[in-house]
């Protein structure tokens, strides 16, 4: 049964709605995806844990859910923001979106005006922020002040909340092993991968080097996740050790990562990167990429050693996109080459990654 609630940010504006997921509370970084379809792949994509994602797109459910379009083997974000919610009609649905957030523990806040709330953050930057749904008279005041004693995810090794519990085995087939370091990895890096003709192996985020190096990979991808980069140092750690030893591709996090473990630093970008309709340039080519993102970091271009060299750069803000080692087999990209949801665009990356492989 839907009811009133709200969203409160820590500057003190607030967006009301009507609560239709589940009926609770949840504090979060409040961001926004400028994504025009695609919201069951953001909603289990693991990168938003602990997030409150506003879609700017006025119409979202139409296409329901189901099983083979989730990114992840959950729900990670802290909560949905929409502005319209439309009962499914396509064949494929088996679920309504408000179903599956409901399933999961979280709530939706629909009826907002999502317009003003995008302006409003990519003004203020991102916020922190409390969804109020869980039916309670909690006062607007009351929202505002746990938003603002909410500590935000800066400094959290998130990666550790949402990779997988196991090691475990992805696909059997291809002639090279490919070991993903599980940070919040998308199911669709682990397809592309497979397409790619590699099998796939899958490690929790916490795997030393020296257990990655046992299991005699090919080749080590550095998976997408969520949150500061600077949190996770046991995987930088143990990046700084791969270096070298084996070809090694990161994406998003896994690209700050490697950044990091290469003496570069981080730091917050202003509202962040989120939706599928991001302009790349690639500076090997010359050629202008579409491309899917979702981060709130970014590598300081000042910060860079010698070592790294910046191959791509973000045409709306100017960010580094891309990384790669000048003397070792590594390389990394900001934005997601596998997408899903986004363009394809990039997916010649992982290509390259084979041919590093192969030529290593």
């Amino acid at each position: 049964m839907s009811s009133q609630a709200y969203l409160a940010l820590a500057d003190g504006a607030v967006f009301p709605g009507i609560s239709v997921g589940a009926a609770c509370d949840l504090p979060g970084e409040a961001v926004f995806n400028t994504g025009m379809t695609g919201y069951q792949e953001i909603v289990s994509d693991p990168s938003y844990f602990g997030q409150i994602v506003a879609l700017s797109t006025a119409e979202v459910g139409n296409y329901g859910c189901n099983d083979e379009d989730m990114e992840s083997r959950g729900i990670f974000l802290s909560g949905l923001v929409i502005q319209n919610l439309n009962p499914p009609s396509s064949w494929r649905s088996q679920r309504s979106l408000d179903e599956l957030l409901k399933s999961a523990g979280k709530p939706i806040l629909a009826g907002v005006d999502t317009r003003r709330l995008v302006l409003h953050l990519r003004e203020a930057g991102t916020q922190r922020a409390w969804l109020h749904a869980d039916g309670t008279n909690l006062s607007i005041e009351e929202a505002v002040a746990k938003a603002r004693d909410w500590p935000g995810l800066d400094g959290l090794d998130c990666a550790g909340r949402v990779t997988a519990k196991q090691s475990f085995t992805w696909s059997e087939s291809g002639d090279k092993t490919v070991v993903v370091l599980d940070c919040g990895v998308k199911y669709n890096i682990l397809r592309q991968l497979v397409e790619s003709g590699f099998r796939v192996a899958v490690v929790p985020c916490s795997t030393s080097a020296g257990e990655i190096l046992s299991m005699k990979p090919a080749g080590v991808l550095l998976s997408n996740g969520p949150g500061d980069p600077t949190g996770v140092t046991g995987v930088i750690a143990c990046v700084r050790e791969l270096l070298g030893k084996v070809p090694i591709m990161g994406i998003c996090l896994g690209h700050q990562i490697l950044g990091l473990a290469c003496g570069a630093k981080t730091g917050r970008l202003r509202f962040g990167h989120h939706g599928c309709n991001h302009p790349v340039k690639n500076l090997l080519t010359g050629n202008v990429e579409i491309t899917s993102q979702n981060h709130n970091f970014a590598i300081l271009p000042e910060s860079l050693p010698p070592e790294l060299e910046v191959t791509h750069f973000n045409m709306n803000d100017g960010s580094i996109e891309g990384l790669r080692h000048r003397v070792l087999p590594a390389f990394s990209v900001q934005y997601h080459p596998e997408a899903a949801p986004g363009p394809f665009d990039a997916r010649y990356l992982f290509k390259q990654f084979r041919d590093m492989i192969e030529n290593f």
